[in-house]
C-alpha cells in the first residue's frame, strides 16, 4: 500500500534526541555531581528533589538531567524556553501546576535559557516555588550570579555542569554506533581512531554536537562501512569551538589571556590568544585589551610595551587579518616578557579614591594661571617658581597639592625595569625637598 502524504508515521528524531538517557545510570559525564554517593545523585535517585539551577555549556545534559529528575520523582514535567515564552506561557504553566497540586501530584517546571527572562518574569515564579506549587529547575549557559535575580537564586541550588571529557565522548560514540534500537547499530558501522579524535575535537565537550556530526557522517556511507578521517573532515567544514562572544566563556578566556601576560608566560598567553581568535573573537577587541595590559601590568617598568601594543592595534585596523593578528601576537609576547609593574595602576586608583572622598579643594594661588590683569591683582600665580629656572630644573621644596591635603605619595615604583631608575630619581628629589629652605606646606 502506498502511503499518502498525510499518513501517520513516527516523526523523525535526530540521533541526539534518540540517544537521550532514559535512566540515571545511562547518563554520561558530571561524575563530580552524579557519581553514586554524591548529594545530587542521591537526591534524584531517591526522588527527594528541590529547586535547582543547572549552569554549564551547551550539550552537556542540562535538559536531560531535568527530565531524569522528574522521572525519578514521578513528577509532571513542564518545560518553557525563555527564548520563546512570555507571560502568557508562564501563566499557563503555573495554572497546570496548580491543577496538578490539587490532584496531589508534584510538578517540575523546567525553564531552558532562564537567563533570558527579565526580572519581572523571573519573579513570577517565586510565590509558587515558595508555597510548593512547583519545583523550579532552570538551565543556563551564563553565570547565574550575574544573570539571575538574587531572590530566585536564594530559592534554588546552583549545580555547575562541565563540558564532557574525551572519555565520555568516546563512550557516547560507541553507544551510538552499537545501539540498534535508538542509535546507528542497525547500520553496523565502524570508526577509525583518527576519525573518532576528529569528532571529539570538533564536539569540544558538547554531546549534542558530537551526535549531530556523527549522524551526518553516517548518512554519507553505506551499512557496514568504516567512518574514516576522510569521511569526517568534510563534515567539519567550519570552526565549532565553544565560544560565546558575549557570554561566560568570552570573559573567562580574556581573563586567562590577561593573567597569562601578567604572569609572564608568553606560551600560555599565545594559547589563549589563539583560542579567542579561533572562536571568532574580534581581533580589535583583543588589541584594545592588550593596550590595557600594557598600562595596568607593565606601566613605566617598560613604556615600550604600550607603544608596541598601540602599533599592533593600528596594524590590525590598517591591514586586517592575518597580518594584524600576527602583530597582536607580537604585542602579547612582548607584554608577557616585559618587566612588570602595577605601580601606575595602583597610584591612579589611590588618587581617584582620594578625590572621591575629599572636598573639591581650590587650586592653590601660586599654581593658577593669570592671563588677565584682574587675575594678577588677585595674586594668581604669585610666588610660583618656574622649575626650569631652578638647579636641575627642579624647584626643591615646592608643593603642587592643595594646601588642605598637602603632600600625597600615590606612585610607588617597583625595583624592576625602567621603574628602578625612576625610583632612584624620585628618592633623590625627595631628599632635595627635605633639605630645601623653600618648603611650601609640605609634611
Amino acid at each position: 500500500m502506498t502511503l499518502s502524504l498525510f499518513s501517520e508515521e513516527t516523526p523523525y528524531q535526530p540521533l541526539a534526541a534518540r540517544m537521550r538517557p532514559q535512566q540515571l545510570s545511562e547518563y554520561l559525564g558530571q561524575d563530580h555531581l552524579l557519581a553514586p554517593g554524591k548529594p545530587l545523585y542521591d537526591a534524584i535517585s531517591q526522588g527527594a528533589i528541590h529547586s535547582m539551577i543547572f549552569w554549564g555549556p551547551p550539550g552537556v545534559g542540562k535538559t536531560t538531567l531535568a527530565k531524569l529528575t522528574a522521572h525519578h520523582a514521578h513528577a509532571d514535567f513542564l518545560t518553557l524556553s525563555a527564548v520563546l515564552s512570555g507571560v502568557k506561557e508562564i501563566r499557563a504553566a503555573i495554572d497546570k501546576a496548580l491543577i496538578s497540586r490539587q490532584q496531589q501530584r508534584k510538578t517540575i517546571l523546567f525553564v531552558d535559557e532562564v537567563h533570558r527572562f527579565n526580572k519581572a518574569q523571573q519573579d513570577a515564579f517565586l510565590p509558587y516555588v515558595e508555597d510548593g506549587t512547583l519545583i523550579f529547575i532552570g538551565a543556563t549557559t551564563e553565570n547565574p550570579s550575574f544573570e539571575l535575580n538574587n531572590a530566585l537564586l536564594s530559592r534554588a541550588r546552583v549545580y555547575v555542569l562541565q563540558a564532557l571529557s574525551d572519555d565520555s565522548l568516546s563512550k557516547l560514540i560507541t553507544n551510538a554506533l552499537t545501539d540498534k534500537e535508538h542509535g546507528l547499530g542497525q547500520q553496523q558501522l565502524h570508526i577509525t581512531d583518527e576519525a573518532g579524535n576528529l569528532l571529539r575535537q570538533a564536539a569540544d565537550g558538547d554531546a549534542r554536537r558530537l551526535l549531530n556530526l556523527l549522524e551526518i557522517a553516517a548518512d554519507l556511507v553505506a551499512p557496514q562501512q568504516t567512518l574514516t578521517a576522510d569521511i569526517i573532515k568534510p563534515v567539519l567544514s567550519q570552526s565549532l569551538r565553544r565560544f560565546d562572544k558575549g557570554g561566560e566563556a568570552f570573559y573567562d578566556q580574556i581573563s586567562a589571556l590577561h593573567k597569562s601576560v601578567r604572569g609572564s608566560d608568553p606560551d600560555a598567553a599565545l594559547y589563549w590568544l589563539a583560542r579567542m581568535l579561533d572562536g571568532g573573537c574580534d581581533p580589535l577587541y583583543i588589541a584594545r585589551r592588550v593596550v590595557r595590559m600594557a598600562s595596568e601590568d607593565i606601566g613605566n617598568a617598560d613604556p615600550r610595551a604600550l607603544e608596541v601594543s598601540l602599533n599592533a592595534w593600528q596594524v590590525q585596523e590598517r591591514l586586517g587579518s592575518p597580518e594584524g593578528e600576527l602583530a597582536i601576537a607580537q604585542a602579547v609576547v612582548y607584554c608577557a616578557c616585559a618587566a612588570k609593574s602595577n605601580a601606575v595602576y595602583k597610584a591612579f586608583k589611590a588618587a581617584m579614591a582620594d578625590v572621591k572622598q575629599s572636598p573639591s579643594h581650590e587650586v592653590p594661588l601660586h599654581l593658577r594661571n593669570a592671563p588677565t590683569q584682574l587675575m594678577k591683582s588677585l595674586a594668581y600665580g604669585d610666588s610660583y617658581r618656574y622649575a626650569h629656572d631652578e638647579p636641575d630644573a627642579f624647584a626643591a621644596g615646592e608643593c603642587y597639592f592643595p594646601e588642605e591635603i598637602k603632600q600625597r605619595h600615590y606612585y610607588q615604583p617597583v625595583p624592576r625595569g625602567l621603574e628602578q631608575k625612576i625610583n632612584d630619581k624620585l628618592k633623590h628629589l625627595a631628599m632635595l625637598n627635605a633639605n630645601s629652605d623653600h618648603k611650601r606646606y609640605q609634611d
